[in-house]
């Protein structure tokens, strides 16, 4: 499963890349985590609102930190595992 976090490099946005790699490991599936401060790939996805999180390129949160029982919950009610 490939995750993406959209963000500047905030506080935000490395709290909600330390949640999705927790919830990633939870689970126990296999992930890649990658970050993105490039605003054009903000606008590719459609993001207005960061910190974002992108899942296999389906954007699954936008501007919020979800916890890591809520991003386990999104990442099994998708398709992703």
């Amino acid at each position: 499963m490939k995750i993406e976090i959209l963000g500047t490099g905030c506080a935000k946005c490395n709290t909600l890349a330390e949640h999705a790699e927790t919830a990633a490991k939870n689970l126990g599936r296999d992930y890649e985590l990658i970050k993105i401060t490039d605003m054009n790939r903000f606008i590719a996805y459609g993001v207005m609102i960061t910190p974002a999180m992108v899942v296999n390129g389906e954007v699954l949160v936008s501007g919020k930190v979800p916890s890591c029982e809520e991003i386990e919950k999104l990442l099994q009610n998708q398709y992703f595992l």
